[in-house]
């Protein structure tokens, strides 16, 4: 039998699957049908996300490695609440507290933390590197090669972006109104995420609303997903450009509060480092445990009456933590 474990970071949901836990691990076709299958809303536990992978690594200072699997079955470079609940699954396995993943884009350090309230377990992950170049997207046809604060009208009549690699794709507005956080938000991912001339491999689109200083509310149209409750790398690259754009609005020696669907995360922006790069810490939520034949898995027949699920309870403890921000 096999075990695959319902997580999520902010509410950003996933299935995590230990590849070296296998006799046989899953091809790449075969995690594309999984992903495809079991992250559909009908599916198991409500769906999913993505599938996060986990794997060994031949890389000396990581303990190992994340694919991210979209619910389309596409690829991500990058996952950063993905990689805060990947993060956990390998400390609890190796006892470590401290250490590295390996991803498809770098090598990034983790650390468990402090939980953020009674049974809310949280991790601090590395999002880098950090890149704004037109190719790291890649776009065209927007007459730039680097977008930091600018107005796009091909894109929208009003609104101005920054483009951020993370290194997954953002593109990134700072909004005052309801109507451009939810219906301009919505209609750009969409066009952004289908055949265009602009993202013509898609992107994800991240909007902003400032709270305060060092606060801020963020809303993502994710590419291979569509709206999500988060999206750690959107919510680290809206922090640089929080920080870029509205140097007077952020202290980057203090960590920024970033509210979003899902709950609340907290980033450190570097923007000053040789290197950039933003630190992000928020929880990592195992809800249930579900077992199920190796045999289903390789042939993504996943339903519930060949898996027996397991609630862990950590979703009752996360709730009554967001239910506390709520009433902050």
């Amino acid at each position: 039998m096999a075990q695959l474990l319902k997580v999520h970071g902010s509410e950003n949901q996933f299935f995590i699957l230990d590849q070296t836990a296998l006799t046989t691990k899953l091809s790449a076709d075969e995690l594309t049908k999984l992903a495809q299958t079991i992250c559909k809303p009908d599916s198991l536990l409500d769906g999913a996300d993505g599938v996060l992978v986990v794997d060994s690594s031949n890389h000396a200072d990581a303990i190992g490695r994340m694919e991210v699997v979209n619910a389309d079955g596409s690829r991500a470079s990058m996952c950063g609440n993905g990689l805060r609940c990947v993060s956990r699954y390998l400390s609890d396995q190796s006892g470590q507290n401290e250490f590295k993943v390996e991803t498809p884009a770098a090598d990034l350090f983790v650390e468990r933390q402090a939980p953020l309230a009674p049974d809310v377990t949280a991790f601090a992950v590395e999002i880098s590197p950090v890149r704004y170049q037109k190719e790291a997207f890649p776009f065209d046809n927007l007459g730039m090669d680097k977008i930091i604060n600018q107005p796009l009208p091909q894109l929208n009549d009003h609104l101005k972006f920054t483009t951020i690699a993370v290194p997954n794709p953002h593109l990134i507005s700072f909004v005052d109104n309801d109507h451009d956080l939810n219906d301009t938000l919505g209609e750009l991912g969409q066009r952004l995420n289908g055949e265009n001339k602009y993202f013509p491999d898609g992107v994800n689109v991240n909007f902003a609303k400032i709270l305060g200083k060092n606060r801020l509310f963020v809303r993502t149209y994710e590419r291979g997903v569509g709206f999500t409750n988060a999206c750690g790398t959107g919510m680290s690259a809206t922090s640089l450009a929080f920080a870029l754009n509205y140097p007077d609005q952020v202290d980057i020696d203090q960590p920024i509060e970033v509210t979003n669907p899902g709950g609340m995360v907290k980033t450190k922006v570097h923007p000053n480092d040789a290197k950039q790069w933003i630190q992000l810490i928020g929880n990592a939520t195992f809800t249930h445990q579900v077992t199920i034949d190796e045999a289903d898995l390789h042939h993504a027949n996943i339903n519930q009456a060949n898996t027996t699920v397991t609630d862990t309870g950590e979703e009752a403890a996360y709730q009554k933590f967001v239910k506390s921000l709520q009433l902050n």
